[in-house]
This record gives structure tokens, C-alpha cells and sequence, in this order.
């Protein structure tokens, strides 16, 4: 009874895990002042990025805040009447809020080129997050043909392209969005998913532990890197059936982001596939509190109470 009960468990949980993760909230914060030094209060600033866009000002102090954003690559763009506009991009991760500082002058308004990048790039983010990824595809491959330095805009022509399961054209954008820029950890990643969906699983987690070291955080406990970047590391271990390797992964993001309710479920559907129930237990009972209304709750709830018979036998 107890074998059969178990591999009626298990067969509900042996899963790709593909698709990208969405669990704690990214931050963007900053400060604003004038050429002298002092706070530019009231300034308007916008938020672009891969999901959606945000509107914020400047308190008193010329700070701002702006919570609730998915991982990804945002232009930030403040700017005050008669004091100045200025912009600069930033990597959002989960647990780590991104910096952006700015200093405003009558001459820090942005170039034509930046003005055509970012007017590009908002139109483009805006059909994506509408689901137009032909019509974001078809205005980033105008832009990179005008600027064909811009690897932030290659690096979205790959997003846009792996939307669209056009896996050669994706690979192609983002290795040259590497190539303009090697440092910027993003469309390593962005590779890392290409593979990581056609199974070539090697590549994948190649790709990743480059995105992590180029992150340079050490949030990571014992595993390096932030909470975001280890949990994707287990992610692309697990589809590769390395069970073992990906649960060292997963249990490291929990303890770098004691909050991060995928990485719980994860590891408890790791955990399951090594055959440890009682740590499966823990891990999604974990979940279960930090997320309850997540889409995964309804069936972990249905399969908990029998993983929770099979440790009182």
C-alpha cells in the first residue's frame, strides 16, 4: 500500500518546470537632486520594463520607490520642468533592490540616440506586455537596424522572439546582445531559458552560472549568486533529471529568500523525486503558508494529506 500510494503521489510531480518564475516582488529606488546638490522634489519618474510600466515622483528628501516588479531590464527616466531629464537602465532580481541616482541639469536631457532607444524600447515593451510580440519583434529589428549597437534592444529582440518559440532567431539576438555588452548578465539568462525549453540542458545551466557569476551577488547561501539566479539554477538541474544537484539549488534559494514560495514547492517536488518525504512534506507545507492561493496550491493541498499518512505508517 505504501509503494502504490507513493508512485500515485510521485506521478503528479514529475514535471518540466519551463516556465519562468514570479514569486517575491522586485524594488527600483533612488534619489534625485540638482547640480547643487539638493533634492528635486515632484520629479516625475517612469519605469519601463519587460511587464509593465510605473509612475512615480520624488518625495521632500528627492527619493523615490517603486515596488511590485518582475525581474528584467528597466530604463528609469526622471525628469523636472526647468531642471532636467535624465535616464539610465537597471537589472531588477528578486531580494536585491536596483539603485538608480541621478543628478539633474539644464543639459542632462538625453541624446537623440538615447531618446530614439528609449521611445523604441517603451513602444516595443508595451506590445509585448499586450502580447503584440510581432509587432515588438518588427519595431526592435527597425531600431537595431538605426542602431545596431544597442544590445539592450537585442536583448529584448530575444525576449520577443522566445515568446514566440523561435528558438534560432532568440539564440542569435541574445548572443549578440552578449557581444555588445558581455558584462550584462540578462541575456545570459535569456539563453539559459532558449536551452533550458529545448532540453539542452548542458547549455543551459552553462548559461546561468555565467548569469550568476556576472551578477556578482552574494546573497547566495553557500551556492552564490542571488536567491533569483539559484533558484533558476535548480530549475534548469531538475529538468535535467540531476535531482540531487538541483535540491543543494532550491534549498539554497530558501535560505536566501526565506519567502520565496516557488523555491519551497520546488524543493518539495524535488525532494519527492529523491524518494525524501518527510523533507517533500516540510517544503510544501512551507509553500502552502506562503503562498495559499498560488495556482499550484490546489493540488498540492490535494496530495499533501496522503504524503502526510505515509509518515505516520
Amino acid at each position: 500500500m505504501r509503494s502504490h500510494l507513493y508512485r500515485g503521489v510521485l506521478a503528479l510531480v514529475v514535471a518540466l518546470v519551463f516556465a519562468a518564475p514570479a514569486f517575491a516582488q522586485g524594488i527600483v529606488k533612488g534619489k534625485v537632486v540638482d547640480e547643487k546638490g539638493q533634492p528635486v522634489t515632484d520629479a516625475k519618474v517612469t519605469i519601463a520594463g519587460p511587464a509593465r510600466n510605473a509612475e512615480t515622483k520624488t518625495n521632500n528628501k528627492g527619493e523615490f520607490v517603486q515596488v511590485g516588479l518582475q525581474s528584467g531590464r528597466y530604463t528609469v527616466t526622471v525628469s523636472k520642468d526647468k531642471v532636467g531629464q535624465a535616464a539610465q537602465q537597471v537589472n531588477v532580481t528578486q531580494g536585491t533592490p536596483a539603485e538608480a541616482n541621478f543628478t539633474l541639469t539644464p543639459t542632462s536631457g538625453m541624446s537623440p540616440e538615447q531618446k530614439a532607444v528609449q521611445e523604441a524600447a517603451a513602444a516595443a515593451i508595451d506590445a509585448l506586455r499586450a502580447g503584440r510580440d510581432d509587432e515588438a519583434i518588427t519595431k526592435l529589428n527597425d531600431v537595431v537596424t538605426k542602431l545596431p549597437t544597442c544590445s539592450d534592444c537585442y536583448y529584448n529582440l530575444g525576449i520577443a522572439y522566445t515568446h514566440k518559440q523561435q528558438w534560432a532567431e532568440a539564440e542569435t539576438a541574445l548572443k549578440k546582445s552578449i557581444e555588445l555588452k558581455p558584462t550584462n548578465p540578462d541575456p545570459y539568462n535569456g539563453l539559459a531559458n532558449v536551452y533550458n525549453a529545448q532540453k539542452k540542458f548542458d547549455d543551459a545551466l552553462a548559461m546561468n552560472q555565467k548569469a550568476t557569476e556576472l551578477a556578482g551577488s552574494t546573497a547566495g547561501a553557500g551556492g552564490g549568486g542571488s536567491a533569483e539566479a539559484i533558484y533558476n539554477q535548480g530549475v534548469v538541474l531538475f529538468n535535467a533529471g540531476k535531482y540531487a544537484e538541483a535540491k543543494t539549488q532550491f534549498d539554497n534559494a530558501t535560505k536566501a529568500d526565506p519567502n520565496n514560495a516557488n523555491a519551497f514547492y520546488q524543493l518539495g517536488m524535488t525532494n519527492l523525486n529523491l524518494g525524501q518525504i518527510p523533507e517533500a512534506v516540510s517544503a510544501l507545507e512551507t509553500f502552502l503558508k506562503l503562498a495559499p492561493s498560488d495556482a499550484k496550491a490546489a493540488q498540492v493541498q490535494q496530495s499533501l494529506p496522503a504524503l502526510q499518512q505515509m509518515l505516520k505508517k
